[in-house]
């Protein structure tokens, strides 16, 4: 173990596949397309979505939080409460100002502004509310979540759009690398499954457009494809100095070892044909794991059930790999949530090494002829692995590769 690398103490989910860690990683290896019709989208040509299940913020933080906060932010906040009690901390012993909090956020909650836009539109200024601006600033949810555990370090959020949550865990290693902090709480929080962001996504030809079958719209690498499928989710991770997990008896459930991020500079939402800046961010974050790529035995790929964008990442990865070693895509079960989905997948990444274990692609019935890749499908594949690779892409040319060690 390097002490370039940081260890992986604890993590914290809340998905459609479940809330809680367990749930959601029992969720995605059943292997079953989440998608359903979603009652807040009735009447858009787009009406389904991945959902959390029987998530109820008020009841899980509380009434004083709810009032004043949107649906991205109790999702934050849940995820980081189980991150740092799988951790074996405590937020009233920590020092707090040496725990950092960093946050991906692509935009914001969403959930309030239709009433408050009507509200504007009639002239009815007094019926605006206050807390419109606590409800869906994307820096909120690091902020709620730093007041919720004490964590009073360095408090960032980061907007990388799709890329959002595996920026912020890059960042925060940085953080931890430079001795800014002892301990980092990251990852990303979206619900991106609100009227506006499907319509806009319809408008822009990127959601699946299977109303006849919401649960097999999401269909990462499969030749009928049409384009993705809006989700909702959080997930965080506390990162730590190997020493300092040591010294304090703490179980590591996986290394990060090495950050890649890059631009494509190329277009405001299709990825470069040529993957070159993908293939930069994947590159790097090998070279400051100080890794060949002889050692990544899983790619966790971006995967969002779009044509071009599978068809780039597929070409990515063969022309890096020569043959890659086993691919998933996590979209297939519980769709895009956009700012959450790196971090979602760079969770499942350390519980992938951590148990040998590669949750399968859903609804993949015919791979896509002009796509060569070992997708794993249908149910969970055992396998050997020692290091493996967490991909985020996102609008704007943004990219951010993970790359994970097993402990």
């Amino acid at each position: 173990m390097s002490e370039r690398e940081v260890a992986v103490t604890g993590i914290g989910m809340v998905t459609p596949a479940g809330i809680g860690r367990e749930a959601t990683w029992d969720g995605l290896c059943a292997g079953v397309g989440l998608g359903a019709h979603d009652d807040e989208l009735a009447g858009l040509p787009v009406d389904f979505s991945c959902r959390v299940p029987g998530f109820d913020g008020a009841a899980l933080v509380g009434r004083r939080i709810t009032w004043r906060s949107d649906r991205f932010i109790h999702l934050a906040m849940v995820a980081a409460r189980e991150a740092v009690a799988d951790a074996g901390l405590d937020p009233a012993s920590w020092d707090s100002a040496r725990v950092a909090v960093v946050i991906g956020a692509a935009s914001n909650g969403g959930d309030c502004w239709p009433q408050e836009y009507k509200n504007l539109a009639e002239g009815r200024i007094d019926a605006i509310s206050p807390t419109v601006l606590l409800r869906s600033l994307p820096n909120m949810a690091a902020g709620e979540v730093s007041t919720d555990l004490q964590a009073l370090g360095p408090c960032l959020t980061t907007s990388t759009a799709c890329a959002s949550g595996a920026t912020a865990i890059g960042v925060a290693r940085d953080l931890l690398r430079s001795g800014a902090c002892d301990i980092a709480l990251t990852g990303g929080a979206e619900c991106a499954r609100v009227p506006m962001a499907a319509a806009a996504f319809h408008r822009m030809q990127a959601l699946s457009q299977r109303r006849h079958d919401p649960a097999g719209a999401s269909r990462p690498f499969d030749a009928d494809r049409d384009g993705f499928v809006l989700g909702e989710g959080a997930a965080m991770l506390v990162l730590e100095r190997p020493r300092d997990a040591r010294a304090r008896g703490a179980r590591t459930r996986g290394l990060l070892s090495g950050y890649g991020a890059s631009s494509d500079g190329y277009h405001a939402t299709r990825p470069n044909p040529d993957g070159a800046g993908a293939r930069r961010a994947l590159e790097s974050a090998l070279a400051d794991a100080r890794a060949g790529v002889s050692e990544v035995h899983h790619v966790n790929a971006h995967g969002t059930s779009t044509p071009i964008n599978d068809q780039v990442e597929a070409a990515l990865l063969r022309s890096v790999f020569g043959t890659p070693p086993p691919v998933t895509s996590l979209k297939g079960v519980i769709g895009h949530s956009l700012g959450a989905a790196g971090a979602i997948d760079a969770a499942c990444t350390v519980l992938a090494l951590e148990r040998q274990l590669i949750p399968p692609t859903a609804n993949l019935d015919r791979l896509d002829d002009g796509i060569d890749l070992d997708v794993v499908t249908k149910v969970p594949r055992r396998y050997r692995m020692e290091g493996a690779l967490s991909n985020a892409f996102g609008f704007g040319g943004q990219n951010a590769v993970l790359f994970f060690r097993a402990a």
